[in-house]
């Protein structure tokens, strides 16, 4: 009764809001597709087209664990680190110990599985502020990173290790005339199913098992949750154990594209998956968000930057952009909570 009041008051349900949100987000991401197809003759192409598909699969891998985090009313600054400590053990581990490449990726994956778990711990356990306890992780990771790696870039490491990054799957090439290779279709990169395949299946996780109504329960209400016998630390730890894994992931792919282990790679970049979250209309105070919005917002954060890119607009200028953008969906977020 008393939320069939509160709906009345405002004229809107919970999920109609999510939808206008996530419309606001799509309508948005077509305005900026049609300003930079005027702008730029090369931006409404294929390649560029599989382009931006690359570099978002970074954002949106990253952006789903911070999704899932964020629902529980919690916030993942460490990603961005963990991520290059995933990618540069993934790379020692062939490199220097010699490990057949899917073993060491695996092994770099579990190092995010790790400290996603370090963090959950921290959270629960402890009891410590989750922007404390992955603060206190994203300089952690970052310093073992550049102390393993000596600060120096991990190369050499093989074309078997680039497979993962670089390879697509239904490429077509054929052999010209004066017998050299020709790319007549560049096929889907191996990260964009990888990125399309998690999407789904933690999507799946949270529209519809029993696990992701209680991610959605403990966002909305942890003391109710608990009273309703949700095991909220168990929970909570799941995302960031999640959020820690795709961190992982998402350096080992990232290194791949590469083929080179940089400790310093992922920097800022917990920005972007928090700032996809939130425009993908993921409320910071919790209980609110969905993984399609989350990778519409993605996609709003890799064609922003790539149009203004191809206009030549400086690095500098990308940044002060998109840095208000970041501020402009926050602050949209506390008036629609506050209404």
């Amino acid at each position: 009764m008393m939320k069939s009041a509160e709906q009345k008051q405002t004229g809107l349900s919970d999920k109609q809001k999510d939808i206008i949100q996530k419309f606001a987000a799509l309508g948005s991401l077509v305005v900026l597709i049609v300003v930079f197809a005027l702008t730029s003759p090369a931006f409404f192409t294929l390649n560029n087209g599989m382009t931006i598909a690359l570099q978002v699969t970074s954002i949106a891998l990253l952006g789903i664990g911070a999704t899932c985090v964020i629902i529980t009313g919690g916030i993942d600054l460490s990603v961005g680190s963990v991520l290059a400590l995933g990618g540069v053990v993934a790379a020692l581990c062939v490199k220097e110990l010699g490990m057949p490449v899917p073993l060491g990726m695996v092994l770099g994956i579990l190092t995010g599985t790790v400290c996603g778990l370090i963090n959950g711990i921290a959270v629960t356990k402890f009891k410590l502020p989750p922007f404390i306890a992955t603060l206190g992780m994203m300089l952690i990771a970052r310093g073992v990173a550049l102390e393993i790696t000596g600060a120096r870039a991990v190369s050499g490491l093989g074309e078997s290790f680039g497979e993962l990054g670089n390879g697509a799957l239904f490429r077509m090439v054929t052999i010209g005339d004066d017998g050299f290779p020709t790319v007549t279709f560049p096929g889907i990169p191996y990260p964009v199913i990888l990125m399309i395949v998690i999407a789904l299946a933690v999507g799946y996780m949270l529209y519809r098992s029993v696990l992701g109504r209680h991610i959605y329960a403990v966002g909305s209400n942890a003391d109710a949750a608990r009273l309703s016998g949700v095991n909220v630390s168990k929970v909570v730890n799941f995302t960031y154990i999640l959020s820690g894994t795709l961190a992982g992931l998402t350096g080992c792919v990232l290194m791949s594209r590469l083929v080179t282990a940089q400790p310093n790679e992922g920097v800022s970049y917990e920005l972007d998956a928090i700032a996809s979250a939130v425009i993908g209309g993921t409320s910071l105070i919790g209980g609110v968000g969905t993984i399609s919005g989350t990778l519409i917002g993605s996609f709003v954060i890799g064609i922003l930057r790539n149009g203004l890119n191809m206009n030549g607009v400086s690095a500098f200028t990308q940044q002060i952009i998109i840095g208000v953008v970041i501020l402009g969906t926050v602050w949209i977020d506390q008036l629609r909570n506050r209404r």
